[in-house]
């Protein structure tokens, strides 16, 4: 396993980790504000999974409209972060296998952008917002909130 399919896939592991966590808890926990991240779990969800399909679609050269922003359940979300994650994840692979993790293309701002640096951005703006999610979850006393870090995942997959 290379550095990028650790990255990618400790990434997937890592949300998918904090949703498992968060699915228990009732709408009223879910859409409680609070003075971080998109003020609730379900919107921080939300803008964390609209990023991953924004940037999946930009760097495809796919039309960015029509991406879901409506009020998920948390098994919406789950089904939705794992749609997202692999279409992603096969992007970047795909690009880092033909040697075009260099290829450019046209960003929301205009100006150009490398599917690896896009790659890079994603991965880090989840890493954020994770942290975002952890801190929610504490605020809302739910017990056993896993650690998520990269030590951890690769323990848990690592093969004796």
């Amino acid at each position: 396993m290379d550095l990028l399919d650790r990255l990618l896939e400790h990434d997937r592991w890592a949300t998918l980790q904090l949703l498992e966590t968060s699915n228990g808890l009732s709408d009223a926990q879910l859409d409680q504000e609070f003075d971080i991240g998109h003020r609730t779990l379900r919107a921080t969800y939300d803008h964390t999974f609209f990023n991953i399909e924004f940037w999946t679609r930009l760097a495809a050269g796919q039309a960015t409209d029509g991406i879901a922003r409506d009020k998920q359940s948390i098994a919406v979300l789950t089904e939705r972060h794992a749609a997202a994650h692999e279409k992603f994840a096969a992007l970047v692979r795909q690009k880092r296998d033909e040697g075009g993790l260099d290829d450019t293309f046209v960003d929301h701002f205009g100006g150009s952008m490398t599917v690896g640096a896009m790659a890079i951005h994603v991965v880090l703006h989840n890493a954020e917002h994770r942290s975002e999610v952890i801190h929610i979850l504490t605020r809302l006393d739910v017990p056993d909130i896993p650690e998520v870090d990269h030590a951890l995942w690769e323990l848990s997959v690592r093969t004796v």
